[in-house]
């Protein structure tokens, strides 16, 4: 099968399509023939040398959705959807005509999504759904400030906090776009500028109480803002860090106040974690009170240098990488 490769770090430049051996399922594994495979900046992150435990020579790629071909014959030709912590890094990824997986890790893909769509939805919605539901445990009638609301994590925290009756506040450089679901759900936008502006906005709109819960896609450059945007008892999700991995909190404020910062990593989860989350979104999906960011670049595998450039050039929407493969 060909299969996007790279045997050393750094830029889209060090991906090549390859000609490697098809995988071959063994007891307790499948192969999936792909579909599609969405490009994320992890994936990037990845080749850049910038992740960690990432083994080589390695196929890049985390999301994807396909059609089972190999394995046990009760999935035989079901059409299935995944992501992973371990997919792209310490086993090989999506990007290529087929990949290999566990058993466990296979998650029936929503009807109602075609491919492409189900392939932009795993790393987005499995840590949108970690860190405001299973870590800060976002309840009905809270008010959440979701930061990167624009962004493929910031529009899934918002559906999930519509979904589970919150309030929802967005901040980012620039607003959702127009048709997205960040942009028909977010109740307040406020534009990122100075970090105590963005603050004193924030409590305006929560009635100068705060947010129970601040949800930071972003981090880093955020993070006063969103320390400054809590409600007492608040609690803070952290899931990146850009521009500076170091802060400074006021403590005394901090504790106070009786805020919780909180760490949600989606690596953590392996692609049969990962699948068990896929299982419980599938409903929302499928009822179409869920919906992916629009696929806005399509990339065959030859193009995957690309595909890649397109994220790291921060393109409106989802890039995919469309395999054809023989099945």
């Amino acid at each position: 099968m060909r299969a996007l490769r790279f045997d050393r770090f750094g830029g889209p430049d060090v991906l090549r399509v390859a000609e490697v051996p098809d995988p071959v399922a063994t007891d307790g594994t499948a192969v999936v023939a792909v579909r599609s495979a969405s490009v994320n900046p992890s994936d990037l992150k990845n080749v850049a040398g910038s992740m960690e435990d990432t083994v080589l020579p390695r196929t890049p790629g985390r999301d994807f959705a396909g059609i089972v071909v190999d394995g046990p014959p009760e999935w035989r030709g079901a059409e299935v959807w995944g992501t992973g912590g371990d997919v792209g890094f310490t086993l090989d990824g999506s990007h290529a005509e087929y990949v290999r997986v566990p058993v466990g890790a296979l998650a029936r893909k929503p009807a109602r999504l075609s491919f492409e769509e189900a392939s932009a939805v795993g790393v987005n919605f499995v840590i949108g759904w970690l860190g405001a539901v299973e870590v800060a445990q976002l309840g009905e009638g809270e008010t959440v400030v979701v930061f990167g609301i624009a962004g493929g994590v910031g529009g899934a925290v918002a559906q999930i906090a519509r979904a589970r009756g919150a309030r929802v506040l967005g901040v980012d450089r620039f607003a959702p776009a127009e048709g997205t679901p960040a942009a028909e759900i977010v109740d307040e936008f406020v534009p990122f500028t100075d970090s105590a502006e963005v603050a004193d906005t924030l409590l305006k709109h929560s009635g100068g109480r705060g947010a129970e819960v601040v949800y930071d896609a972003v981090g880093g450059v955020t993070t006063a803002a969103a320390l400054g945007a809590l409600a007492q008892r608040g609690r803070l999700v952290v899931i990146s860090a850009v521009g500076t991995p170091t802060v400074e909190i006021n403590l005394p404020d901090f504790y106070h106040r009786e805020a919780r910062l909180l760490g949600a990593d989606s690596r953590k989860l392996d692609v049969t974690e990962s699948a068990e989350r896929l299982t419980l979104l599938t409903p929302y999906f499928e009822r179409g009170e869920f919906r992916p960011l629009p696929v806005a670049h399509r990339f065959g595998l030859e193009d995957g240098q690309k595909a890649y450039s397109a994220v790291a050039d921060q393109v409106p929407g989802r890039v995919v990488i469309v395999p054809e493969s023989r099945s």
